[in-house]
């Protein structure tokens, strides 16, 4: 799976947000080692991208002050 270009061009939110969103699948993913990723041929930030503009799944920001 390539990264998502086309989705990422239509993103009119926070570009920051949605990298560090997508990062921290990312991490996630491969401290579960989900099974995901070697269908995906162990490219995970495409995957986890991939995920977050389809609304697979969800991050929230917590307020920290």
């Amino acid at each position: 799976m390539l990264f998502p270009l086309k989705e990422l061009v239509k993103f009119s939110g926070n570009i920051y947000e949605m990298t560090v969103a997508t990062n921290r699948r990312a991490y996630q993913m491969l401290r579960i080692k989900d099974p995901l990723i070697e269908e995906n041929d162990g490219k995970v930030v495409s995957l986890a991208a991939q995920q977050l503009f389809s609304k697979k799944v969800s991050y929230r920001i917590d307020q920290q002050y």
